[in-house]
């Protein structure tokens, strides 16, 4: 064998190493075992609490060009218009993400909003209480001409909800040193009115009464594993 071809045989050697070791330490998705697979659409019931389907409200569509984003983004998508007997009307939107890498992550509200041509005049982080823990919120107002709309949404990547921004990403870069990678869900609320105050008193009350209507691994799919854990437990898991 003469120096040339060996030194081929060894570079072409070292490239198929270097290959091999970078598909293993890409993170990969997961894929769901047959009892984690879901469908949003029977997993919000269309009734519970005083709470009913308003066929007649459609909430905010993204335009064609987002649209078509969001189905590279997401693989199920939910939105509905719920009514109460006072007249009250919550918009629901809940989209998942089986895929949460860098190019294919949750669209969050402030973009989408902001991309119709609305305004965002107050962003602020709050703590929505439930009876299976504290849930970390992000409360927007988002403005179109005469439409005022406040809105009330959280995030869960993998198995844990999570603030958007650097703990979104310092959680999915947790998952890809961990060589996985995780799906996400983002669960968003909004009313349309003038005081804010009262349309998030209406939204956590709508969210409150959701949350019980749910099958506890349905819950669990929208509020991470640590939903209803004690501090100590929480802790632990951690």
């Amino acid at each position: 064998m003469n120096r040339r071809l060996a030194i081929s045989l060894i570079l072409g050697a070292a490239m198929a190493g270097t290959s091999a070791l970078t598909g293993a330490l890409t993170p990969k998705p997961r894929p769901l075992e047959e009892h984690e697979k879901f469908s949003l659409e029977q997993m919000i019931p269309q009734r519970f609490g005083q709470w009913v389907l308003d066929p007649s409200v459609v909430p905010l569509t993204p335009d064609p060009e987002q649209q078509r984003v969001l189905e590279l983004i997401y693989d199920q998508t939910l939105s509905r218009t719920y009514i109460n007997p006072r007249g009250e009307r919550v918009m629901l939107s809940i989209a998942y993400g089986g895929e949460q890498s860098k190019s294919l992550q949750l669209h969050l509200p402030e973009v989408c909003y902001v991309a119709q041509g609305f305004q965002m005049v107050d962003e602020r982080e709050d703590a929505l209480a439930t009876r299976y823990g504290e849930v970390p919120v992000q409360r927007l107002v988002a403005r179109l001409h005469e439409r005022n709309e406040p809105i009330t949404y959280w995030i869960t990547i993998g198995e844990s909800v999570t603030r958007s921004g650097i703990q979104q990403k310092l959680r999915r870069l947790a998952y890809g040193l961990s060589g996985e990678i995780p799906d996400g869900m983002l669960v968003r609320v909004s009313t349309i009115g003038a005081d804010q105050g009262a349309a998030y008193a209406v939204q956590d009350r709508f969210v409150q009464e959701m949350l019980g209507a749910l099958a506890p691994q349905d819950r669990t799919r929208l509020l991470g594993a640590d939903a209803g854990k004690a501090p100590a437990q929480l802790a632990q898991h951690h």
